[in-house]
């Protein structure tokens, strides 16, 4: 049986950029993974010569210059900001939340106006210990109930009283009219999808679709002297302790024979009466010249419902829980763990390859 310096398990993110630099310090790597696809949840298909992102919309950004020069490397990226919209009703709202956004819900002008508002609508919450505290304390009630509660409790299936308060913590709110989503000075799209970049960084790999490690475990592991494992946590320990809590996306997509659906690349549907969160126009993200346009909704459900999980639910319970699989996991000397599921925790792409460059650099000393 060949043997290798390292089993990969997942070619999403952190295991390709992992492979790329254990292959760039002369190491040998087998990566697998269960789908039939490389790429993870970043993995892009071409349609009617539209790139299609399969998993949900991923734009590139970061503050991070060597992040940046390394993906360069990669791919050619066409200049992208991200600039959503919301719809609620029949209202139209910029995204995030700005003065535009703020103009548009209260018919004002100046910053000083907005504030006003928004310290009146705020009341006087003393303790924010939940999401609906936190929106209120930095929108005002009015954007907390048109723009944020029904987009958030359907994304996580709970009451934004029932949720934690850091949650909405990730969300811009500017007193300037910018509707540029990300403060990064690196923004970007890469021109050809995000397939092309996972298969340069595979290049030197050799590489197994199709094969669930967690099916195999004890022979798979014989083959490498470590692993590095990018999977859920718990179900690498067989739910042993339990089983953490996720919510998951279904994604409907939908070829229409028009050139121009909704006139920008991503739109969230904030009512509580609309079933999906968003729909992304996959053109828009490369300004694609095709006559046809593809869409994607977005519909959360439970993970129970759909088996893939896509974000962690990191409350108290779940935090807990994830310490003690963690204790589980740094008894076995063969393992390495790297990425969103098995560190249980959401992460934007750059901080994923910081994080998988520090873990190659750490791994060669």
């Amino acid at each position: 049986m060949t043997h290798y310096d390292y089993l990969i398990v997942g070619s999403g993110l952190f295991g390709s950029v992992f492979a790329e630099r254990a292959a760039a310090n002369g190491k040998k790597c087998l990566v697998i993974d269960r789908r039939n696809h490389i790429g993870g949840n970043i993995y892009t298909c071409v349609k009617d010569g539209i790139n299609i992102h399969r998993y949900g919309a991923h734009i590139f950004h970061t503050s991070d210059k060597e992040v940046w020069e390394y993906v360069l490397h990669f791919a050619e990226f066409i200049p992208f900001i991200n600039s959503p919209i919301a719809i609620y009703k029949d209202e139209v709202y910029n995204m995030p939340f700005n003065m535009n956004t703020f103009s548009r819900m209260w018919g004002i002008k100046t910053p000083s106006e907005a504030k006003a508002i928004i310290d009146r609508q705020r009341g006087k919450i003393v303790e924010i210990d939940n999401l609906e505290k936190q929106a209120i304390s930095l929108v005002g009630k009015d954007i907390y109930e048109k723009l944020v509660k029904g987009y958030t409790e359907k994304q996580w299936g709970r009451p934004c009283s029932e949720l934690p308060p850091e949650i909405i913590k990730r969300l811009p709110v500017r007193f300037t009219y910018d509707n540029n989503y990300f403060r990064d000075p690196y923004q970007g799209i890469p021109k050809d999808g995000y397939t092309p970049i996972i298969e340069k960084l595979l290049a030197s790999a050799d590489v197994q679709l199709g094969v669930d490690f967690n099916k195999d475990r004890d022979n798979l592991r014989k083959i490498a002297k470590k692993v590095l494992y990018t999977g859920a946590i718990d179900e690498l320990f067989d739910y042993s302790l339990g089983r953490l809590e996720y919510r998951s996306v279904r994604f409907e997509d939908e070829r229409i024979e028009t050139d121009n659906f909704q006139g920008v690349a991503v739109v969230n549907y904030t009512s509580a009466d609309v079933p999906y969160t968003r729909i992304i126009e996959h053109k828009h993200f490369e300004k694609t010249d095709s006559p046809v346009t593809w869409i994607s909704r977005e519909y959360p459900e439970e993970f129970e419902k759909s088996g893939e999980p896509y974000y962690p639910i990191n409350n108290e319970k779940n935090t807990e829980l994830y310490k003690k699989y963690r204790v589980l996991a740094d008894d076995c000397s063969w393992l390495i763990l790297g990425g969103r599921l098995a560190q249980y925790s959401y992460f934007d792409m750059d901080k994923i390859i910081r994080a998988s460059l520090d873990l190659a650099d750490s791994q060669n000393n």
